[in-house]
């Protein structure tokens, strides 16, 4: 079966591999996710950054405050981390993510490792 979105993610993966060379393991959350959010508008790829997002709750809108870190191209969900082990919960928060907003792919990507590919992760519902 073909990989969904296959051309868009692995574009969006090789800008995250050219933010993780230039800057390496070790930074805060917040400067990978702005560092991919320039390397993908420079590549002409439509990008938000910290789109909110309401919750639904019993047909009632609520303004919880939940963002994405970015959402590319109205179609992937892009959760930046920066943490030692990506856990269960990272994946939960992705899948939570794609349920609420109605896409279908995630990644979660984890800046805190030595290679980058060790810290991805394709998340589809």
């Amino acid at each position: 079966m073909e990989l969904l979105y296959k051309d868009l993610t692995a574009k969006i993966v090789d800008c995250a591999i050219t933010v993780h060379k230039l800057l390496g393991p070790g930074l805060l959350e917040s400067a990978y996710e702005e560092c991919l959010y320039y390397e993908l508008i420079s590549s002409d790829i439509q990008t938000l950054k910290q789109y909110p997002m309401p919750l639904i709750y019993k047909e009632k809108k609520l303004e919880t405050g939940y963002r994405i870190d970015l959402l590319v191209e109205d179609k992937v969900i892009i959760e930046v981390k920066a943490v030692d082990v990506l856990n269960p919960v990272h994946t939960a928060q992705v899948m939570t993510y794609l349920k609420l907003s109605g896409c279908r792919i995630g990644l979660l990507i984890n800046f805190n490792v030595q290679f980058l590919k060790e810290g991805i992760r394709r998340i589809i519902v």
